[in-house]
């Protein structure tokens, strides 16, 4: 009988073998911080106009250069259970508002950062968590006292890019004022007077070659795709979609047919060409002059709708397909049949060009209030424009929280300050030990502007204490001048640096609440991890006779 090994005693000996715990403050609350620390570090370089990009090589081994948090955080699979809940509240953020991402992942890691000081100076958790929450609650409530401008007319396309303005500085400094002009255009030609503005209505298409200022506008639909048959452009369109392919029938039942001389075969194939040529012909007839297919287009299909003049396109994604039909007001077909009145869509024209090297299909529509509008975003490299994608994702998004909320409030630090030094004050008036925790919070609020001005390669204490002294004589817009030398401030209303409230709302309440979660855990308890040993990775290409011989060049291994 096999030797039984005594287990040590206590919680160990409850669980299963090769489990994990770990407890208390020094093993369990520390090492949380910490690992949530060494998470907003990484973050933190990437953060403001002048912050460092990433380089994240995700597990499918795409690269991407970026500096958008919500991008490096999807990608990098963040294992750690407490890390886990701060990249969750950014997450929660992105769905939120869709910006701000990197302003919870800052805040929660400064804010576990002055929590760890306090609880090496002998204050209990419970204390910090309920001075965290007063301190929150005090600042959502001073927030609307640092409002400093309204959007007052979100239809007006200058307005809208000074505010957009920001949200894309600090994804691409030095293209801001163009992009965000494209990305204002974009969104207000579709956002409607009922004030229901859709994010899925703005579209990128990117297009290699040229540099970032050829990007431009449509309205409409873009595909990077080519017209099948001989016609490539048609004026005052009218689609039918089909989510099939644009092929003849399949019989549902399998059937055999018996031909015994040569005329039956030709009849046979002329009855199949000739119900084609009517499947065809009755679309040409309900009115249609383009064909959008799913699917793949029959050579036979092709010769007639050449014949009667049908521009045919495929596109292979569904979305696309369903897209489509919402911008040109048409219903997808299961089956070739001849769409009704009802069923077709219209667009002004539908034509063929040349973008680069690229062939591309427009659907355009000429008035204004389109359904849906694209954005070219061209550029050198795939990597470049992913990250000109990702500044438009969130230039669009802003646009979509001041249709919510139109109040501003200024960026580049001067918020922070202003409520770090109110929050201070409010902690000086609190009895009980909470008020550390207070004051703390609002120390937390620093790291902003340290970072931004850390980014920028200047001191960061400097630039504070002169922020501090500026709000404390009652400038309450003052904030950090990224683009003076050493570290300079100035008025943020009049530079027209502006975040939309309800990014500093959310990310402040988002990023107290994953801080507390991970404060209140005292306990680690991590079951073994399920399934057997991993399966060897195979090297070399599996052609080979003998391990003896040489991979072919087949790189099956990276």
């Amino acid at each position: 009988m096999a030797l039984h090994v005594p287990k040590a005693p206590g919680f160990a000996q409850m669980l299963k073998d090769g489990a994990k715990h770990y407890s208390g403050l020094e093993e369990a609350v520390f090492r949380n911080i910490r690992a949530c620390k060494e998470l907003s570090q990484t973050t933190r370089t990437a953060y403001g106009p002048n912050g460092m990009n990433k380089m994240v090589i995700n597990h499918l081994e795409k690269l991407f250069v970026t500096n958008d948090a919500a991008t490096i955080l999807r990608e990098l699979e963040v294992q750690h259970p407490a890390a886990k809940m701060i990249v969750m509240a950014s997450h929660m953020q992105e769905q939120e508002v869709g910006d701000g991402t990197n302003f919870v992942l800052v805040f929660a890691g400064a804010l576990l950062e002055q929590a760890e000081e306090l609880l090496r100076m002998g204050l209990s958790v419970s204390e910090v968590i309920e001075g965290y929450e007063k301190a929150c609650k005090k600042t959502l409530e001073i927030l609307p006292d640092c409002v400093c401008t309204s959007a007052k007319n979100l239809h007006d396309i200058n307005e809208a890019t000074s505010f957009i303005r920001t949200a894309v500085m600090s994804k691409q400094y030095g293209n801001e004022d163009f992009l965000a002009k494209l990305i204002a255009q974009a969104c207000v030609s579709i956002f409607p007077e009922s004030g229901n503005f859709n994010v899925d209505s703005v579209r990128v298409c990117k297009i290699l070659g040229c540099g970032v200022t050829a990007s431009s506008v449509l309205h409409g639909m873009v595909f990077k795709k080519e017209a099948e048959g001989d016609i490539t452009s048609v004026k005052d369109a009218k689609i039918a979609i089909f989510s099939c392919p644009f092929d003849c029938m399949v019989t549902e039942t399998k059937g055999t047919v018996l031909i015994n001389n040569a005329k039956e075969l030709m009849d046979f194939s002329k009855g199949e060409e000739d119900m084609m040529e009517a499947q065809v012909k009755a679309i040409k007839e309900a009115g249609a002059n383009v064909v959008v297919t799913g699917g793949k287009v029959a050579d036979m299909a092709l010769h007639y709708a050449n014949k009667y003049n049908l521009m045919v396109v495929r596109l292979n994604s569904k979305w696309d397909l369903r897209r489509l039909c919402k911008t040109v007001g048409a219903v997808a077909l299961p089956r070739v049949i001849a769409p009704t009145p009802d069923e077709m869509g219209h667009c002004d024209s539908v034509y063929l060009t040349e973008v680069g090297d690229t062939q591309v299909v427009v659907f355009k529509h000429e008035k204004e209030d389109g359904a849906i509008s694209t954005v070219v975003i061209r550029g050198s490299t795939d990597n470049l424009m992913d990250d000109i994608e990702r500044a438009v994702d969130d230039g669009v998004n802003t646009f979509k929280v001041l249709v919510r909320d139109k109040r501003l409030v200024p960026g580049a630090g001067a918020t922070e300050i202003e409520l770090a030094k109110q929050i201070t004050s409010y902690g000086e008036t609190c009895p009980g030990l909470d008020q550390y925790a207070i004051k703390k919070f609002a120390d937390a609020f620093e790291a902003f502007p340290r970072a931004l001005a850390e980014n920028s390669g200047v001191k960061g204490s400097e630039l504070i204490s002169k922020l501090y002294s500026a709000h404390h004589e009652g400038n309450k817009n003052i904030g950090f001048d990224i683009e003076a030398e050493g570290p300079a401030v100035k008025d943020m209303l009049e530079s027209g640096i502006l975040d939309p409230y309800l990014v500093k709302h959310w990310g402040i309440k988002l990023a107290t609440n994953a801080a507390i979660t991970v404060l209140r855990v005292d306990q680690i308890i991590m079951a073994k991890a399920a399934g057997g040993p991993k399966a060897p990775k195979q090297r070399g290409h599996w052609d080979k006779d003998g391990w003896d011989e040489e991979p072919d060049n087949f790189d099956t291994h990276h």
